[in-house]
């Protein structure tokens, strides 16, 4: 998170947390950048590889195999000691196993990249920190056309909660009223 610099890349931690077919189609590009004979792992929900993985140079970690508490801190003693350079987790706009990608992040001592549902892909660091913003306003709302509409329900809220609050308070006031 605080260098800039790449690390040496020896292996590759990839967490399918979205769709499949943005893994099929980033794979190729992680391999024209570094390699062809690069290990690439995966920690998915699914069973089988997706297309563009190779069974020789890839290891397969299914979470559905990792429940419960001290499986899950024997997986990560696992990849901890695989020694990965990169870490790579599908931020799309799809809720699938986002508390594991999120402790894989923080847990393993690799350089994270943010791959995002275009199949792009940038540093997860101080240096590009004007993407993270942006991207962080895109997804909540705050960037683009809907960023009026979010603005203006946030500034709204109070209202709305407290005009809801003293309608059911009058409501409720009334019917006890009423009943004595």
């Amino acid at each position: 998170m605080l260098t800039r610099g790449d690390p040496e890349v020896r292996a590759i931690l990839l967490v399918e947390s979205g769709s499949r077919h943005l893994l099929e189609r980033l794979v190729p590009v992680l391999r024209e950048n570094w390699g062809e004979e690069i290990f690439i792992d995966l920690v998915t929900c699914y069973t089988t590889l997706p297309a563009g993985f190779r069974a020789e140079n890839t290891r397969l970690y299914c979470v559905t195999d990792y429940r419960g508490r001290e499986l899950r801190k024997k997986l990560y003693a696992q990849l901890r000691q695989n020694a990965y350079s990169l870490i790579g987790i599908i931020c799309s706009a799809e809720p699938l196993m986002t508390k594991w990608k999120w402790v894989l992040a923080g847990r393993l001592p690799a350089k994270l990249f943010i791959i995002n549902e275009n199949g792009d892909y940038f540093w997860f660091d101080r240096h590009h920190w004007n993407q993270i913003w942006q991207f962080v306003l895109y997804r909540s709302g705050l960037a683009g056309a809907g960023a009026a509409r979010t603005l203006a329900r946030l500034v709204l809220f109070p209202f709305t909660l407290l005009y809801l609050l003293l309608y059911a308070t009058a409501v409720h006031t009334r019917r006890a009223l009423r009943r004595s």
